[in-house]
C-alpha cells in the first residue's frame, strides 16, 4: 500500500498517458495558440490553487518538446532566496545551451551590467522604504556630492540604465533566434504566487521590460486572486487594483476547466487499494460490512464536490493510513468516519471543538447544517441522516462516558411514538424513522463513542 501519492510519471514519448483528468485536450488548444502567434507573448494559466497546475504544466512542457520546441521549467517558490529574479532567469537559460555559445556570453556580459546600472536604483528604493529620514537616503546613497555633480550622476545613471535593457534584449533575442526552426521558446513559471511577495513583483517586473522580445512565450502558472494578494502586500496598500497591474503584463489569460472530482477520487481510490480493506475476506465474512465500500465511496463523492484536488489526494491519503488501524471484525460506519476526516482537513475548528468536548449538542447541529448545507438536496437526505444521527449520539456518548441515547430522543408509551428533544438539522421526521430502527435492534452500534473514531484518526490506536 502507497503511503502517499507520488507524482505521476510524465513518459516523453506520451506525457499525458497517465493523466487521470483527460486534460491533453486543453494542452493541444494552448499549443494551438503558441502556434499561431509565435512571435511571443505572456500567457496565464490562472486555476485555483491544488487545481493541478505544475502536473498538466509540466505534462504540457514534454508535449512541447516533442514538437521540437526548446522549453525551461522554473519554480519561482524555489528560487526566492535570491533576491534578483534576472540572475536565476539568465541562470535558466544557460541550460538550453552551451556555454560556449558566443551569443549566449554576451547574454551575459549584457546582463552583467544591466544589474549593475540598476543596483543603485533598487538600492536607493529599499532605502526610502526603509529609512524615515530623506536626508540620510540622500547621504548614504550619494554621499556629499553636490546637488550640481548628483544630478548629473542621476542622469547618467538613467542613460546607462536604458542603453544597459535594450542591449540586453537585442543580446537575448539574437540568442534565442539561433534556433533554426524559428519557434518560439517557451518559458514556464510555475508557482509564483507562492513566493515572497515582492519576488512575485520582481519576477513579473523583469520579465515585462527586460524579455519582452521577439521568440519568447512565457506560461504563467498562478492563482491570480493569491497573486494579486501578494501585489498589495508589495505596495502595502489593498487599494491597488492589481487585475487593472497583472493586465500590464499579461497577454492571454485561460483557464484550465474544472477537473472531474469523482475520476480523481476512483483513480485514488484504485491508487491506495481501498479494495484490500473493504473486500478482504475477514471482512466479508460479516454481513454488517458487506456495504460498507458504496456507502464510503456514494459520501465520499458527495464531500469532495467541494474540495480541490490536492484537498482529495490528501484526505484520501490519511484515510487509507488510518483505516490499517480497523480490526476486520470492527465497525467502521463509512459515512460518519470520511466525514469526520474531511471535517479535520476543511473545517478543524469544529473538528477540534468535537475533539476536545467543547460544544454543545446544539453547537454540533448548526455547525453541520451550515457543513452539509451545500451537498444537502433531495436525493442525499436520507444518506446525511444516518451522519447526523451518528454524529449527536456518538457525541453525546463521548461527552457523557456511557450511553446517553435518551439525551437526543425517547419513546412516548402514551402515544407509542418517538419524540426527538434535539430537532434534525434535515428532516426531523426521517432523523425519528432512523431512531426508532435503530431501538429496535436493526442498527445494534448506538453504543459506541465518537472516542472509538477519534482515536483511529489521530493514530492513537496501534496499527493492525
Amino acid at each position: 500500500m502507497e503511503l502517499k501519492h507520488l507524482e505521476l510519471e510524465i513518459k516523453n514519448d506520451s506525457p499525458f498517458e497517465n493523466c487521470k483528468l483527460d486534460r491533453k485536450k486543453y494542452a493541444d488548444v494552448l499549443t494551438s495558440i503558441i502556434e499561431n502567434y509565435s512571435d511571443g507573448f505572456v500567457l496565464a494559466l490562472n486555476n485555483k490553487w491544488g487545481a493541478g497546475k505544475t502536473t498538466f504544466v509540466k505534462m504540457w512542457q514534454q508535449s512541447l518538446k516533442n514538437l521540437d520546441y526548446e522549453t525551461i521549467y522554473f519554480n519561482a517558490w524555489e528560487n526566492d532566496f535570491d533576491d534578483n529574479p534576472l540572475i536565476a532567469l539568465i541562470g535558466e537559460l544557460k541550460n538550453i545551451r552551451q556555454t560556449e555559445d558566443n551569443n549566449f556570453k554576451k547574454v551575459i556580459k549584457s546582463a552583467a551590467k544591466l544589474s549593475k546600472n540598476i543596483t543603485p536604483a533598487l538600492l536607493k528604493a529599499i532605502l526610502n522604504k526603509y529609512l524615515d529620514s530623506e536626508l540620510l537616503v540622500e547621504t548614504l546613497t550619494d554621499g556629499i556630492k553636490t546637488g550640481t555633480e548628483i544630478f548629473e550622476d542621476e542622469i547618467k545613471e538613467y542613460v546607462d540604465r536604458k542603453k544597459s535593457i535594450v542591449d540586453f534584449r537585442n543580446d537575448l533575442s539574437h540568442f534565442v533566434s539561433e534556433n533554426g526552426d524559428r519557434k518560439p521558446l517557451i518559458f514556464i513559471i510555475d508557482e509564483l504566487d507562492r513566493c515572497r511577495p515582492n519576488y512575485a513583483v520582481s519576477l513579473l517586473e523583469q520579465i515585462k521590460h527586460f524579455f519582452n522580445v521577439k521568440n519568447i512565450v512565457f506560461i504563467l502558472s498562478i492563482d491570480k486572486e493569491q497573486l494579486g494578494n501578494a501585489i498589495c502586500g508589495t505596495y502595502n496598500s489593498d487599494k491597488i487594483d492589481s487585475n487593472e497591474y497583472l493586465r500590464r503584463f499579461i497577454d492571454i489569460e485561460y483557464s484550465i476547466p474544472e477537473p472531474n472530482n469523482q475520476d480523481f477520487f476512483n483513480y485514488l481510490f484504485e491508487y491506495f487499494n481501498y479494495g484490500s480493506f473493504f473486500n478482504s475476506n475477514e471482512r466479508l465474512q460479516y454481513y454488517q460490512f458487506q456495504y460498507d465500500e458504496d456507502n464510503f465511496k456514494e459520501t465520499s463523492k458527495i464531500l469532495f464536490q467541494k474540495c480541490n484536488l490536492r484537498q482529495i489526494e490528501k484526505i484520501m491519503a490519511v484515510t487509507r493510513i488510518t483505516l490499517r488501524t480497523i480490526n476486520y471484525k470492527s465497525f467502521l460506519i463509512p459515512s460518519l468516519y470520511i466525514f469526520l476526516i474531511y471535517i479535520k482537513f476543511m473545517h478543524n475548528e469544529y473538528y477540534k471543538d468535537m475533539l476536545f468536548k467543547n460544544l454543545k449538542l446544539t453547537e454540533i447541529q448548526d455547525r453541520f447544517k451550515n457543513i452539509i448545507a451545500p451537498f444537502l438536496n433531495s436525493d442525499n437526505e436520507r444518506h446525511f441522516i444516518q451522519i447526523e444521527a451518528l454524529l449527536l449520539v456518538y457525541y453525546n456518548n463521548y461527552l457523557s462516558g456511557y450511553r446517553a441515547i435518551d439525551d437526543i430522543f425517547y419513546f412516548d408509551r402514551a402515544t407509542n411514538e418517538f419524540i426527538l428533544k434535539i430537532n434534525s438539522a434535515i428532516n426531523d421526521n426521517l432523523l425519528i424513522d432512523y431512531y426508532s430502527k435503530s431501538d429496535r435492534g436493526i442498527v445494534n452500534h448506538l453504543t459506541l463513542s465518537l472516542e472509538y473514531f477519534m482515536t483511529k484518526i489521530e493514530l492513537t490506536e496501534n496499527f493492525n
